[in-house]
């Protein structure tokens, strides 16, 4: 969701918001529907702090969901430049094919995953660059001590790079369930209709309608951050970007020239080649 999208829900929110006070106020009579108005604040003092305290742990539950998906990202990508300089101590047969093939993986997280996972189309598909990976390790058939300590190594950072893969598309279909969303609506809901009762005919109308867009204002603009944290990719401000595996293909980009590859086996986009 793009940061103008957020602003006119927020605004149309406030409109309709302060156009139901006004209303509200017009049938209203002077002191508002309320005989006890300390009574009235109690209650909604109540009604706001159990809707503030459930805001704030959903938002905990979201920022470590979208924060876990930004650290895995990271990890990935830092794993794959080393997976690169460890594949250069494994046997010349597969060394060149294993180069290649890393560089594709990082091509197809940036150009082909993540533009999934910002559609939500991402799904249960695998990195096929992974699949081919795997095939080449096989194959790999150590000799020497440092060959068989580079393949041990290998196999660790492979088994470090698919769960920071996890750890990446872990946030991409959210993590707040239904139930939690309906209840958090509801009891905004709550909250805006307790607020009608507000409405007073002896107050001037800027003020009720300040003390209805405030409240309104804060309530949606506090939905949409969850919504936001629970959905960290997407194009918008503040949604995740691959950074950090796009930095990790400059790096590679510096190491062929110290390590070249024959043949990379993938375009640009890191789609398969010949």
């Amino acid at each position: 969701m793009s940061l103008s999208t957020c602003v006119l829900i927020v605004v149309a929110a406030v409109v309709v918001g302060i156009a139901l006070m006004l209303f509200a106020r017009r049938r209203a009579p002077d002191g508002s529907w309320f005989h006890d108005g300390d009574r009235a604040s109690g209650v909604f003092g109540v009604l706001a702090t159990g809707f503030a305290v459930l805001l704030g742990l959903v938002v905990v539950l979201a920022f470590t969901s979208f924060d876990e998906s930004r650290s895995g990202a990271e990890s990935e990508a830092l794993i794959v430049t080393q997976q690169y300089e460890t594949a250069q101590f494994l046997p010349a047969a597969q060394r060149d094919e294993l180069s290649g093939e890393l560089v594709c993986y990082a091509r197809h997280v940036v150009h082909q995953a993540w533009p999934e996972m910002q559609d939500g189309t991402l799904g249960d598909s695998v990195n096929p660059w992974a699949v081919k990976l795997f095939r080449t390790t096989k194959a790999v058939e150590p000799e020497s001590n440092a060959e068989q300590a580079a393949y041990g190594k290998w196999l660790d950072q492979t088994s470090d790079r698919e769960s920071a893969r996890n750890d990446r598309i872990h946030g991409a279909v959210g993590v707040i369930p239904t139930s939690l969303w309906l209840v958090l609506l509801f009891s905004a809901g709550v909250i805006l209709w307790f607020m009608l009762l507000f409405a007073d005919s002896g107050e001037a109308r800027f003020v009720q309608a300040t003390l209805m867009g405030s409240v309104v204002a804060v309530v949606v603009s506090s939905l949409l951050l969850i919504n936001v944290l629970d959905q960290p990719f997407h194009r918008g401000v503040g949604g995740l970007k691959p950074v950090a595996m796009e930095r990790t293909l400059r790096v590679l980009d510096q190491e062929q020239r110290v390590a070249p590859v024959d043949e990379i086996p993938c375009d640009a986009e890191g789609l398969p080649v010949g």
